[in-house]
């Protein structure tokens, strides 16, 4: 795609907001998946250790028992979630993001996932949409020529990062309070809360919608 048209997309008001709250998505995602990990928890209430060898409980019980490299992989996703989250940083958070699901979606095309793939493939999709979205300043990464982004960008807008850390506060403290959890419910205050930002960004005051600074 010639990049004048890449950047025409990207001066849209809703093309900018679908980005942002794909980040709220793939980042929510994956801070909901890495707290159990964190905390040395299974991803199953019972212990899996006679899984048939190969199985995908197989493999989850196999990682599990490795302590350290289970909460690493935990670790690894709240940080990346995170980022994706704050707005501010989701550049980062798409660079480091990228490889752990694409580990993930192989993982779950190599084994008996049933339609866990599907899912997988959409996130990995999303990520690499995130990352042909910011291409003309990553593309640095390969030493071609910077091309600057606007300083006006939507997601710089101050409610844009408080929502991202609504959101993050709810889903890791929910997970962190909670082993067994409702994803209905964890779902539908994501979504009360990112519809009330967009809400309060569509009808609120200039001063809530004041740009936030670059960093």
């Amino acid at each position: 795609m010639h990049y004048s048209c890449m950047n025409s997309i990207k001066s849209n008001f809703w093309a900018q907001l679908f980005i942002i709250y794909t980040r709220y998505m793939l980042g929510g995602g994956f801070v909901f998946a890495s707290i159990i990990k964190i905390k040395g928890r299974r991803f199953t209430t019972l212990p899996q250790e006679g899984a048939d060898f190969g199985t995908a409980m197989h493999f989850f019980e196999t990682m599990y028992q490795t302590g350290l490299y289970w909460q690493f992989l935990g670790w690894g996703q709240l940080i990346a979630g995170l980022l994706l989250m704050t707005q501010r940083y989701a550049k980062l958070g798409a660079v480091v993001n990228f490889p752990i699901i694409l580990n993930v979606f192989i993982i779950t095309i190599s084994m008996d996932f049933n339609l866990t793939p599907v899912i997988t493939g959409m996130m990995l999709l999303a990520n690499l949409g995130l990352l042909v979205w910011h291409w003309g300043e990553l593309r640095t990464l390969v030493n071609l020529p910077l091309i600057p982004e606007k300083p006006d960008r939507e997601e710089k807008r101050r409610i844009w990062e408080v929502t991202g850390l609504l959101l993050f506060a709810f889903t890791a403290g929910y997970r962190i309070l909670r082993d067994s959890y409702d994803p209905i419910f964890w779902f539908g205050v994501c979504l009360v809360i990112g519809l009330a930002a967009l809400t309060l960004r569509l009808f609120g005051s200039k001063r809530d919608n004041a740009p936030i600074k670059a960093s």
